[in-house]
């Protein structure tokens, strides 16, 4: 019977078949050190199924016949690719199923930081609401506006598809390349980075983590932004230097914020806690019971059919780095 080394907490369903086909080993943090756990149990592992868990060459190395690690998530960023290609171990992930949901978390962000949604919440539970509001407590125009989108990739389509149809938005995007095969549809003009800053009412970042994407916003690029503007990332921390980003919103430089992704995962005392004008999710992009199901359902697919010696459908490394 093949094992298979579940390393995070997974679908009680998904585990319960697992069970049922393999020898299932799970590491928890109840159990002592997590990366000793892996190393132990991955030595004989044939698969590998999680997500959350940094994974490379200091927890796997032990493997002696790995095949495949399957991810509940899309982003990769935690797996060293490179150490994977060289033992030519799969990496499988689960795209598409979590688009539609993604794109309605920053839909969400992006509402509820535009009209400052959270802190009105709280400013009126707290009884403050005393007499007609003022310019304290006003937000920003949605509908009509300018939406840029950075990493015009399925999700990023997706949301800018809703900016176009739901609330007229003029849509820019940058991205690595034009996409004139997804920019049609909603009328999307491609621009430069800085261009896209200056020209957008509300900015999206929705790219991968990368060595190009790393600090991809800082502080000259926030200082590009319109004082008005509004700026939501659900991609990943790391795209944003989060200590500009606290400056630019104490100082006023744009409007306000709206994220779901941090350096440092999870956050903990942040100064963005302090700060009335930005939003803050817990990495939630994908967080409802459907979207999840479907994840680990794709997931295991992947699993099932690499240990079963065929090719899984999604995979980040098909070609080993070749």
């Amino acid at each position: 019977m093949k094992k298979v080394l579940v390393f995070s907490q997974i679908d009680a369903d998904i585990l319960a078949r697992l069970q049922s086909q393999y020898d299932v080993v799970t590491v928890h943090p109840k159990l002592g050190d997590v990366n000793q756990q892996i190393r132990e149990a991955v030595r004989d592992a044939d698969g590998m199924i999680g997500a959350g868990r940094l994974l490379n060459a200091e927890n796997l190395a032990p493997a002696e016949k790995l095949k495949i690690i399957s991810s509940v998530t899309v982003g990769y960023d935690n797996y060293d690719v490179d150490y994977l290609n060289q033992r030519q171990i799969w990496l499988s992930n689960t795209p598409h199923v979590l688009t539609e949901t993604t794109a309605d978390l920053a839909f969400t962000l992006l509402m509820s930081a535009a009209r400052q949604v959270p802190h009105l919440d709280q400013w009126t539970k707290q009884g403050q609401w005393k007499r007609t509001v003022g310019a304290a407590q006003f937000g920003v125009d949605v509908f009509g506006k300018t939406l840029g989108i950075i990493g015009l990739g399925n999700i990023g389509a997706a949301i800018a598809r809703r900016g176009f149809h739901g609330f007229n938005m003029n849509v820019l995007y940058h991205n690595r390349r034009e996409k004139p095969e997804l920019a049609t549809a909603f009328n999307a003009r491609y621009c430069e980075l800085n261009t896209l800053l200056q020209q957008s009412d509300f900015v999206v970042v929705a790219v991968d983590l990368n060595a190009d994407s790393q600090a991809l916003i800082a502080a000259a690029e926030l200082a590009n932004m319109q004082k008005h503007a509004v700026l939501v990332n659900i991609s990943r921390g790391s795209v944003i230097d989060e200590q500009a980003l606290i400056h630019a919103l104490k100082e006023k430089q744009i409007f306000a914020a709206g994220l779901d992704v941090y350096q440092k995962e999870p956050l903990q005392d942040s100064e963005l806690f302090q700060l009335s004008n930005v939003v803050t999710l817990p990495h939630v992009g994908s967080a409802t019971e459907a979207t999840r199901q479907k994840m680990s359902e794709l997931a295991y697919q992947n699993l099932e059919v690499a240990l079963a010696g065929q090719t899984p459908r999604y995979l980040v490394n098909e070609k080993f780095g070749q």
